[in-house]
């Protein structure tokens, strides 16, 4: 009785949406194998975006935790000018080691530490060997809050130790030295001229980058002042209590120092490799949820048709009745978008449950190229991708149910009459 009132509804033209959707539910629990199917299929392939989807999410976290915290800070201030042309001639653009900004500078959003850098180039040398540096100096311990990943062998920097300094792990093996070793270190002074300074290892450091591990060299401030014979530094660079709060703190920045004087640059800006990295990661998720949609739409669309076929004599009837074309329409639609609801429910909630527990066992991923040590990999899920893999359901189903509705809704009244005898 219940069903035949419900179709009254419908011939009547009041059809409000949620007897739609009942009559919907009942024509799709008429053949449950086959419901059964379609929502498997549109439920896996949530599960299997939100997979990929977290996957890739925690490869961008990892990436861009990786670069700040091998040294590269959350923001970077410097001289106009500098990083186009600073690095040929650094000590052409010098920042004051007492500047009142610094002040200025840690009362932005979310500041935690400021580390001053000096760059360095010139020569190092033990005994016969003498290799070419390139290297930084910075405060020993602004610098352990900041590049906290930086994997040294060994001990350190130290405010403690004036004279300890690390080197990349070939550099070390190029000059031969050991820790407790020393090793001089000749530079050209910025008024001309050539100063040296001895320093003892304390340990070695590698990011996997042959040319920079090779000629790598890291001593405290101090040490790099005394080696150039200067009083300031190149760069400060600004450590922040979470990453999601650069955005606040750039614009505070730029707000607080004049542009004439200071250039800043966020995480984002100075690498270049991660933008690159999420541009080709994103187009790759895009095609896997572009080919996920195209195998829902197939499936749904002949799970539909074969409704269609099946209830030729009913749709003849309900045109006799005097139920519109447009109605019948909707009554199809109804229940694509039916599917889609329940199998991207569905989907996400099988979805967040192995997310959860392969964060918790961790994936297993080999080690990168140019290192030894491989890492357990995370699935993270965000409202972005969340709300993407359910609207892939829903409008996946949608339009596959767009065919075969506008397919029931053109039979011939005569013809769909006779499949009832």
């Amino acid at each position: 009785m219940a069903y035949r009132e419900s179709y009254k509804t419908l011939i009547g033209l009041k059809f409000p949406l949620p007897s739609g959707l009942l009559i919907a539910f009942r024509n799709l629990a008429r053949n449950k194998v086959r419901s059964l199917v379609s929502l498997s299929a549109i439920a896996f392939g949530v599960i299997a975006l939100l997979l990929a989807g977290g996957f890739i999410e925690w490869v961008y976290w990892a990436m861009r935790e990786a670069a700040i915290q091998t040294g590269l800070g959350h923001v970077q201030i410097s001289r106009p000018g500098f990083r186009a042309a600073g690095f040929a001639d650094p000590n052409a653009y010098l920042l004051p080691g007492d500047a009142p900004e610094l002040k200025t500078i840690l009362s932005a959003p979310g500041a935690r530490v400021l580390d001053q850098r000096l760059i360095l180039n010139g020569l190092a040398s033990n005994g016969e060997n003498t290799v070419a540096f390139t290297g930084e100096a910075v405060d020993p311990d602004a610098d352990r809050l900041i590049s906290k990943v930086l994997g040294v062998v060994g001990e350190p920097l130290s405010s403690t130790d004036p004279t300890g300094v690390v080197l990349g792990r070939g550099l070390a093996a190029a000059l031969g030295v050991r820790r407790g070793d020393l090793v001089s270190f000749v530079v050209t002074l910025p008024g001309g001229g050539i100063n040296a300074v001895e320093g003892h290892l304390l340990g070695t450091f590698a990011i996997g980058v042959k040319a920079f591990d090779d000629s790598a060299v890291r001593m405290p401030l101090a040490l790099g002042r005394q080696l150039l014979r200067v009083r300031g530094a190149q760069v400060w660079v600004l450590g922040l209590d979470a990453t999601e709060h650069t955005p606040e703190a750039m614009g505070y920045l730029r707000a607080q120092l004049p542009a004439s004087r200071f250039e800043l640059a966020s995480w984002l800006d100075l690498s270049d490799f991660y933008r690159k990295a999420v541009v080709l990661l994103s187009r790759q998720i895009d095609v896997v949820a572009l080919l996920i949609g195209v195998i829902i739409v197939l499936g749904i669309s002949n799970t539909l048709t074969m409704n269609v076929l099946e209830r030729t004599g009913e749709i003849g009837t309900l045109m006799a009745l005097g139920t519109p074309r447009g109605g019948i329409l909707r009554l199809f639609v109804l229940e694509g978008l039916l599917l889609g609801l329940v199998g991207g429910v569905a989907g996400l909630a099988i979805g967040f449950a192995l997310a959860e527990l392969l964060s918790w066992i961790g994936i297993p991923m080999p080690p990168p190229p140019g290192r030894t040590t491989g890492y357990s990999a995370q699935i993270i899920l965000t409202w972005y991708l969340t709300i993407g893999a359910f609207l892939v359901a829903l409008v996946s189903t949608t339009l596959a149910s767009l065919y075969p509705a506008w397919k029931a809704s053109r039979l011939p009244v005569v013809d769909a009459l006779r499949q009832n005898r």
